[in-house]
């Protein structure tokens, strides 16, 4: 809360013509803001003392107009010293407080799940798919080496029977290469597990 206000001339020259009015405590400080001068710090309670006697005696002048260019001093606040258990204390609560909050935010990273289920669970529910397109790439590539050899093999062979026996036998060992392949590769997933 404000406690003083510094003085204009103004407000000097009215408490000068006002102090044998007031009384002999405020006149006291009075004599001593007017020694100071322009700018000497004026306590509220000489204020209000001045301002009774302008009422009283039905002056035009009101106080808010000799205050017009005065500064209001507050008084500094000196804020108490924190106790250090205090301190520690909110800190330890601080970090307990991210601690939880992080738990809450990754509590859900390792089980994550989709609208199929868990994610843990996507593995399982490809190898499926994994053999139906191995099957389906199996048959893609024997019917691709057939129809290769095929047409490759008018430039070798007049006859129809010729081409079409050289092209089983390129396309049967295009399959056995297949197969041995697909073995090897499921075995080593089947020691996996």
């Amino acid at each position: 809360m404000a406690s003083e206000c510094r003085g204009t001339e103004r407000l000097l020259c009215t408490l000068r013509e006002l102090l044998t009015s007031l009384s002999p405590e405020s006149r006291g400080r009075a004599e001593e803001i007017l020694s100071q001068g322009a700018g000497a710090p004026v306590p509220f309670s000489v204020l209000r003392e001045l301002r009774s006697l302008l009422r009283e005696r039905g002056s035009s002048v009101y106080l808010h107009e000799l205050l017009e260019d005065s500064e209001i001093h507050l008084p500094v606040v000196k804020l108490p010293e924190r106790n250090p258990e205090l301190v520690a204390r909110l800190e330890k609560i601080k970090v307990k407080l991210a601690n939880e909050e992080y738990r809450r935010i990754t509590k859900n990273v390792t089980n994550q799940t989709n609208k199929y289920g868990a994610l843990s669970e996507l593995g399982r529910q490809e190898r499926p798919v994994k053999v139906v397109i191995t099957v389906f790439n199996f048959f893609i590539t024997v019917a691709a080496a057939f129809a290769c050899t095929y047409i490759g093999s008018q430039y070798i062979f007049t006859e129809s029977a010729a081409r079409v026996l050289s092209s089983v036998i390129v396309a049967s060992l295009v399959g056995l290469a297949e197969l041995y392949v697909l073995v090897r590769t499921v075995e080593g997933q089947l020691g996996e597990m």
